[in-house]
């Protein structure tokens, strides 16, 4: 028999394995079930959630077959994995969408490719460093005599080849297209 129950707590059981007590015929009707979930699926119900409470067959065996969630905020074929505070507020959500984009925590900037970014930003320290190297090595004509390096005017600082280092910005555990 299947019954819809509310979670009253969710415990960690023997083995490491989430054990839900819930409500089910009324306040004193407290009942513990095993949580199944799908595999690498590891997460744990609020208090007060509506809880799909099923038998298994065993006498005084029962499990948790999953959760009915009251504000669905998913699109039809979208994917939100999400976490909320202990009053159900969301906390994080990462969201699978249908134009195949995917928000991790919000939409409010973008992630970049590291690669590409590597790239033209070696690209731009190289040209800046060249550029120093010229500006710092470059003589001026003078009007008698030869040519000589710039006087040296106290104003103005000889350009540094650039330090900049963007490899610290790169997370080597999260890999995109």
């Amino acid at each position: 028999m299947i019954r819809f129950t509310r979670v009253n707590e969710a415990i960690s059981g023997t083995l490491a394995r989430l054990v839900v007590k819930v409500l089910r015929l009324g306040s004193k009707d407290v009942q513990t079930a095993l949580n199944v979930a799908n595999f690498g699926v590891d997460s744990s119900p609020i208090k007060g959630m509506v809880a799909i409470h099923a038998d298994t067959g065993i006498e005084g065996e029962t499990i948790i077959l999953g959760y009915i969630k009251p504000d669905i905020i998913a699109q039809p074929g979208e994917t939100h994995l999400y976490s909320t505070d202990q009053n159900g507020v969301d906390s994080f959500r990462i969201k699978l969408l249908t134009d195949g984009t995917a928000e991790i925590g919000g939409d409010a900037d973008f992630m970049v490719r590291f690669n590409e970014l590597k790239t033209a930003f070696d690209q731009l320290k190289s040209d800046h460093d060249n550029f120093a190297s010229a500006f710092n090595n470059h003589i001026h004509p003078t009007p008698s005599g030869p040519s000589s390096p710039p006087t040296p005017v106290p104003s103005v600082i000889p350009v540094q080849p650039s330090t900049a280092d963007i490899d610290p910005a790169k997370i080597e555990e999260i890999k995109t297209l």
